[in-house]
């Protein structure tokens, strides 16, 4: 045979081999992942119910999903392991990030002092023409003849 004829097979061959290969990582890591669990963390399920590990069985976790309900669910419905201060964040909404940064105002008003500022200029237009404003052929801009 011809190694050009025989170039598609090892080339899909390859694929499938490479496609194996990340899907068992993927499962490897996911296992490692529920491994993790200790009674008490916070987890995500993967229907993105958030609750408290209770017990591990064998095969099941048993969940606590509101204050005195818990749930029975296989080891393979835990989506993700939440560490403690994301799973507070999330259920609790307690934040205990804190930042050093200063605060950004939304406009640079409050960051110039009044003092310093220019004195601002009246852009408006002015309402009516005094005594010496007035054309000097006699026309206003109504009447006709008027530029």
């Amino acid at each position: 045979m011809n190694l050009v004829t025989l170039l598609p097979f090892i080339v899909l061959i390859g694929a499938m081999f490479l496609m194996t290969r990340s899907a068992k990582k993927k499962q490897q890591q996911a296992a490692q992942m529920r491994d993790q669990m200790t009674p008490g963390t916070g987890v995500r399920t993967i229907g993105g119910m958030y609750a408290t590990v209770k017990e591990i069985g064998d095969d099941t976790v048993t969940l606590e999903v509101a204050p005195g309900v818990h749930a029975i669910y296989a080891k393979n419905a835990i989506g993700a392991v939440l560490e403690d201060a994301e799973y507070n964040r999330i259920v609790h909404g307690i934040d205990d990030v804190t930042t050093d940064t200063p605060v950004v105002p939304d406009d640079a008003s409050s960051l110039i002092k009044d003092e310093d500022a220019a004195p601002k200029l009246d852009l408006g237009k002015k309402d009516e023409p005094k005594g010496d404003d007035k054309p000097e052929d006699g026309k206003t801009d109504g009447e006709a003849g008027a530029k």
